[in-house]
């Protein structure tokens, strides 16, 4: 179990939000925390620490007339932290390669292979063609329907048809090297994680999966590791003292 360091940007900026408040129409989003300090700033911090594996999120869709702004940011990260980092946000097969050759250990993808709410095997198939299974990492982020995790997409407003079970774990995992789940209900509300789902990723257990959303406390890091029983890496944003919350940055970078 380790910790991995993340970077979200939205609106050009770097910030934590509510997972479930994002909204593409308006760019909007509730903001726990936004910083003048750039994305460059915190993967130089992160290099420092010898914090490997994190993740780079761009929260604006192509559309927004913030895109650009977000990709520069993301693309500067990238270059002060040189294989330190994977990203995410509208990734496809066409620009994979791009943010890779710009610096990206591994791409992260949700929205390109659950569009309209369906699993594109086809879409899955392109990505690994195009830049090796190696580097890919599937987002899995989920909410809670009728007692059930299914995958959502598009920056987590939609959901899909698919229900996150150990047999989709088990079929999704031939085509990635990783998986990064976002309990998104609870992410950024720093209220403790989503049990049932630490409880089934930990058991399942076959390739490494980072978890994000609602560790708030030591406590809640505490009862996590037992949940998992220690088999999942971890995130931790708005919490961290290095986004305005109370759990020492420092702390997490030693564990």
């Amino acid at each position: 179990m380790k910790f991995r360091p993340c970077i979200d940007i939205h609106n050009g900026k770097v910030k934590q939000i509510v997972g479930g408040s994002l909204k593409d129409q308006g760019d909007q989003a509730v903001t726990n925390f936004s910083t003048e300090l750039d994305a460059a700033w915190y993967a130089s911090q992160y290099r420092k620490d010898g914090l490997k594996g994190g993740h780079i999120i761009l929260l604006n869709p192509v559309t927004s007339e913030f895109y650009e702004a977000t990709k520069r940011q993301a693309i500067g990260a990238l270059k002060a932290y040189p294989k330190g980092m994977q990203i995410g946000g509208g990734i496809t097969a066409e620009n994979a390669a791009e943010y890779l050759d710009a610096g990206a250990s591994h791409v992260i993808v949700t929205s390109y292979v659950f569009q309209n709410g369906k699993f594109h095997k086809e879409n899955l198939a392109k990505l690994v063609s195009a830049v090796g299974r190696e580097h890919i990492v599937l987002d899995l982020s989920c909410r809670k329907k009728n007692a059930s995790y299914y995958i959502v997409t598009d920056r987590w407003q939609t959901f899909t048809d698919v229900r996150l079970t150990p047999e989709v774990l088990d079929q999704l995992s031939g085509y990635c090297d990783e998986f990064l789940v976002h309990g998104v209900d609870v992410e950024g509300k720093a209220s403790g994680v989503e049990l049932e789902l630490v409880r089934m990723l930990g058991e399942w257990n076959r390739i490494p999966i980072t978890y994000a959303g609602g560790i708030g406390s030591m406590e809640d890091l505490e009862e996590f590791s037992e949940l998992c029983q220690g088999k999942l890496d971890f995130t931790i944003g708005s919490a961290l003292d290095l986004f305005g919350g109370k759990i020492p940055y420092e702390n997490i970078a030693r564990l």
